[in-house]
């Protein structure tokens, strides 16, 4: 365990829910600036060299990226409101250690977007502040609701990865290792939340989170 995520993990088991509501408000500074932010692990897209894309390519793999680096900035907030309000540790430790890679992924995408010359969605405070509520609410009905939450949140974001992956500019190397890697974590993200005890959710609820995906997709695409 890395020193960041230990010391995230006994913060959030020793202080009280005031303190832990402060923060948060320094994990959403975090993640809708990256400020302090770092990645564990090194990009995917590390030592590839970037392709010749034409301007309507580049615009096209900017917009992908930007929804995906808006999913990463909604699965911190899934993750931490989920972590505010578990019932047990073991629950808590299992959030906590899926939002450390999605810090990676997070970085992952936003470094991606400034290759491509483009900007991170000025609607992730919004989508932040609404994964977050949810994540608090679904933690606060019972860790089988919460961790059902995720399985249910990772196969919508795992499909979106799938998408993606086929409708990039065929020569985009680098963002297609990037999000092969992320769909590779989410996959596994949600399995072992089944695996830890989560509920999965029933079809109409799922169809429900997909047309809320869809909403959020198709914003940060353009903005």
């Amino acid at each position: 365990m890395g020193k960041s995520r230990l010391l995230t993990t006994m913060t959030t088991r020793n202080l009280s829910a005031i303190d832990r509501l402060l923060a948060e408000a320094d994990s959403m500074l975090r993640s809708l600036s990256r400020r302090g932010a770092s990645a564990a692990r090194p990009s995917p897209a590390e030592g590839h060299s970037d392709a010749d894309l034409t301007p309507e390519e580049q615009r096209h793999a900017a917009g992908l990226m930007r929804v995906n680096h808006t999913g990463e900035v909604c699965a911190q907030a899934l993750y931490q409101g989920q972590a505010l309000t578990a019932r047990t540790a073991g629950t808590r430790d299992e959030m906590l250690d899926a939002a450390q890679e999605e810090i990676d992924h997070l970085v992952w995408c936003e470094e991606r977007l400034q290759e491509l010359n483009a900007r991170p969605s000025a609607l992730n405070p919004l989508f932040y502040g609404a994964s977050l509520a949810m994540g608090a609410a679904a933690g606060a009905i019972s860790d089988k609701m919460s961790l059902g939450f995720v399985h249910a949140t990772e196969e919508r974001v795992a499909s979106h990865l799938r998408h993606h992956l086929k409708i990039l500019p065929r020569q985009d190397r680098k963002s297609q290792l990037i999000l092969q890697k992320m769909l590779e974590d989410e996959e596994r993200h949600g399995a072992n939340a089944l695996k830890a005890g989560g509920e999965e959710f029933p079809r109409p609820i799922k169809d429900v989170m997909s047309a809320l995906s869809q909403l959020m997709t198709r914003s940060t695409y353009y903005l």
